[in-house]
């Protein structure tokens, strides 16, 4: 081959592998850039705060609102710009993450006068957190998409100790091309991010998770006190419990017994951590999607109520374990 035609493929070689060095380079700006463009986030409650003190930690700015101004303090002062609105916060964000307490809220703030809906950007990324009807999913689902946007689910499990450390699990639920753009943003608030399938799906699991949970929970509480009434040191028969076949969660991680474990709401006069109200709430959900499905749900009908009880005789706002101090104040203790 004549050398002056193999200089100028060479050249062209070259030049070929520098502009795609180039693209390659310029793409990875524009991912990073828009990685880092602000991400909204509705609801500043026990676990909304957190969640979203997680993001400014990872380097995202956080445009943020809640319905009670006195919620914003904690987060504003960690550096995120506060809105007087969920529309307000749609206009600046074309990621918006919401925590709120239950199905009436997430309408609100997506479809009210002053919600998302109102101002929403096409092509914005959705991402519910809320423990809320799967219907009600299903439903802001299809009026996003009516906008131009996507909504995902994606309840969470853990509580207000997991969000705070950023260990949190979410089950998402939504069209699976999007799972990607909802796992980053995610994996900074949780160790764990599971794709569930189609919209309300992670809402299907997260309630089949709470109705055990609460079931798990009243059973660790009767069989601590009945144990504490034949004599045997709590400490003792948590332990074994844990190494035996009777272990779980509320035993061996969130046991209901003050002094038996340090850092958990029993050892905080049931302060804090996952509210009996939120658990009758999330009960309330099970046994509707059960009786809309024709499933027995023997046990989780009378967890939702003892809770509801619970709720009534003044335990609304203790953690969900405070069962263990119902139970004893029932038998005159």
């Amino acid at each position: 081959v004549p050398l002056t035609s193999a200089k100028p493929r060479c050249m062209s070689d070259c030049q070929n592998h520098d502009s795609s060095v180039q693209r390659t380079h310029f793409n990875l700006f524009c991912r990073t850039m828009a990685s880092k463009t602000p991400v909204g986030f509705i609801g500043l409650g026990n676990m909304g705060t957190p969640m979203a003190k997680n993001l400014l930690k990872n380097g995202y700015p956080v445009i943020a609102t809640d319905a009670f101004p006195e919620s914003c303090k904690e987060l504003q002062d960690s550096g995120a710009q506060i809105l007087d609105s969920p529309a307000e916060v749609a206009e600046k964000a074309d990621r918006i993450i919401t925590m709120l307490p239950s199905s009436p809220n997430v309408i609100e703030v997506y479809t009210g006068s002053n919600g998302i809906l109102k101002k929403i950007k096409k092509g914005t990324l959705l991402i519910d957190s809320s423990t809320i009807d799967p219907a009600v999913s299903k439903e802001m689902a299809v009026a996003a998409e009516k906008m131009g946007a996507v909504f995902m689910d994606a309840p969470v499990s853990g509580g207000v100790g997991a969000a705070s450390l950023a260990k949190l699990t979410f089950l998402v639920g939504g069209v699976e091309e999007e799972f990607n753009a909802a796992q980053e943003l995610l994996t900074c608030m949780g160790a764990n991010v599971v794709y569930c399938g189609q919209v309300g799906s992670g809402q299907a699991a997260k309630i089949c998770n709470i109705m055990l949970l609460a079931i798990g929970m009243i059973g660790t509480a009767e069989t601590m006190n009945l144990g504490i009434r034949l004599g045997l040191d709590p400490k003792l028969l948590a332990k074994i419990l844990n190494m035996s076949s009777g272990r779980c969660w509320s035993s061996d991680s969130y046991n209901p017994v003050p002094s038996v474990m340090e850092g958990v709401p029993s050892a905080n006069n049931y302060q804090g951590g996952f509210s009996t109200t939120l658990m009758a709430k999330d009960l309330g959900l099970a046994q509707n999607t059960a009786t809309n499905t024709r499933t027995p749900v023997l046990l989780g009908s009378l967890a939702h109520q003892v809770y509801r009880t619970m709720c009534a005789r003044g335990y609304a706002n203790k953690d969900f374990s405070s069962i263990f101090q119902f139970l004893r104040e029932e038998e005159g203790q």
